[in-house]
């Protein structure tokens, strides 16, 4: 299947503008060598149609799906459910209906009992954490020290003892059947037992809710396959116990990083697909022109962007250095530019507008999200995808904090400025930016590529502005090895790809029985 998509900067060697679409013959000669899916394979699925679950609780996964030709792809050899955290919000059932799948809405699952089987979690979090020393792990223990009580306190004593020995893979065996044995979500069981699909996957293996029902389908002997659904997962997020059947991931990176933070996964089909969520920016049915994008948000087409984009305010307090920066321009001190502020989706409350409201007309809050709508129920239409995508197309500088978004900016070539420095009064967090920029497994090999402009204050960030928009080609190369590392596949096709990864799994767990 060859989308009608142009061509971004492609694996290997070959560079193409974003924007330049390519002809078909080239687009369909592109071949992913990390899957081995053979037409007979999928030709043996035709006469006896599998059926597949797919967990979505997050717009983060759900525009993976639906924004893709993740569906199209699936659907033509396998029968897909979704159980989606987001059809519930009758704002989205439009955009679910759509998708011509089975849909049901996410069931409820209950909490874990405190004792013993969180204490036994957290015991082997410690005890993986003593054993592998993870640099971005141990540096967030660092720099952002909570409150423990006695219990943790002695839990990490205990932690030390077990790595000691080096008996981390037995407790977390012992761990799994534990977190196995306590159902929490009766309805999940139900209705797996009822409909029993070929495979469940799973697309927030690091979330509270699907483990859950990841654990009711391995309970009833049905394999499951984990999505890592963005690059620092496997690095920063607290440890998943589950040994899943399958894995995908965006890159060679983080497939090799599962092997050395899961050692189990040595001996799984790990499939490395690209980042399904940036097919939208090779598709030209989202693209706008500049006029038409810079009109849709009341700005003009003619002057240069700056966007700043923030990422989760849960993480790191961002919007002091977008004021100051919005307090400059407002005021003309940077010349005849204007400023874009992107809240994160996710985190938009709409408490933005108001603190930048009244630096206007050269400074502008993006709405990326509806006001009310919860966190957990939120996904993106089709309007908020193109908003999305013809942001990051049209922005002449990015400028952010450590953020996913730097990958954005480097799929269009958009110069890149990433704070080195912590925009807070007092910088609290100094010590944890520095790390992040220079130590953390997944973000220091973007900040150190080359790739983006490093500022340790407000005046270099104002002479980076400067210097990029005199020279906006400057970085281009460095820019283009950032998309690589990170995303891999940059074709636009990385959503037909995991699927295809999918129907591997299954034809390979059917021929296994």
């Amino acid at each position: 299947m060859c989308a009608d998509v142009p061509a971004g900067i492609l694996a290997r060697t070959e560079v193409f503008d974003p924007d330049d679409p390519i002809d078909e013959s080239q687009r369909c000669s592109q071949k992913d060598m990390s899957l081995d899916l053979h037409k007979g394979q999928v030709d043996g699925l035709q006469g006896n149609r599998e059926k597949v679950l797919i967990l979505t609780s997050s717009l983060l996964t759900d525009r993976m799906l639906v924004f893709t030709d993740f569906f199209d792809v699936l659907r033509s050899d396998i029968e897909i459910e979704v159980w989606s955290q987001s059809y519930n919000n009758p704002r989205h059932k439009e955009i679910w209906n759509s998708q011509q799948v089975r849909l049901m809405p996410f069931p409820e699952i209950n909490p874990l009992p405190e004792f013993p089987h969180n204490y036994a979690r957290r015991l082997n979090e410690f005890v993986w954490d003593h054993t592998l020393q993870p640099p971005s792990r141990v540096s967030l223990m660092q720099h952002r020290r909570q409150h423990m009580g006695l219990d943790l306190k002695l839990l990490k004593l205990i932690s030390r003892g077990f790595a000691g020995l080096r008996l981390e893979r037995s407790l977390e065996k012992v761990v799994e059947k534990l977190m196995l044995s306590y159902d929490r979500c009766p309805d999940a069981k139900e209705q797996l037992t009822r409909s029993r699909p070929s495979a469940v996957v799973v697309t927030g293996p690091f979330q509270f809710k699907q483990p859950a029902i990841a654990a009711v389908a391995k309970n009833l002997g049905i394999p499951v396959l984990a999505l890592i659904p963005s690059w620092d997962n496997v690095s920063t997020k607290n440890r998943f116990v589950f040994n899943y059947d399958g894995y995908i991931v965006w890159n060679a990176r983080l497939r090799d990083e599962l092997h050395h933070f899961y050692p189990e996964t040595r001996d799984k089909p790990i499939y490395v697909v690209g980042a399904p969520q940036f097919d939208v920016f090779y598709n030209q049915d989202f693209h706008q022109t500049r006029e038409v994008f810079c009109s849709t948000i009341g700005i003009d087409p003619k002057l240069p962007i700056v966007l700043y984009a923030l990422g989760s305010p849960n993480f790191l307090v961002e919007h002091h250095g977008a004021l100051n920066l919005a307090k400059q321009i407002s005021r003309g001190e940077l010349g005849d530019i204007q400023m874009v502020v992107r809240p994160h989706p996710l985190h938009n409350e709409g408490e933005m507008e108001r603190l930048f409201h009244g630096f206007g007309p050269r400074v502008v809050v993006q709405r990326t999200a509806e006001p009310g709508d919860r966190a957990l129920g939120r996904t993106q239409d089709g309007d908020q995808i193109v908003d999305w995508v013809n942001t990051f197309r049209h922005a002449d500088i990015v400028i952010n904090l450590c953020s996913t978004v730097s990958i954005d900016a480097a799929l269009f070539d958009r110069p890149i400025i990433n704070l080195d420095f912590d925009p807070q009064p007092g910088q609290p967090d100094q010590r944890l930016i520095h790390d992040i920029n220079h130590n953390w497994t997944h973000f220091s090999p973007v900040a150190e590529s080359g790739g983006v402009l490093l500022v340790r204050d407000y005046d270099e960030m104002v002479a980076a502005i400067e210097t990029y928009l005199r020279q906006p080609e400057l970085h281009r190369e460095q820019r283009r090895f950032i998309a690589q590392l990170v995303c891999e596949h940059l074709d636009g096709k990385c959503g037909e790809r995991m699927a295809e990864a999918i129907i591997d799994f299954v034809v390979s767990v059917r021929e296994k029985n």
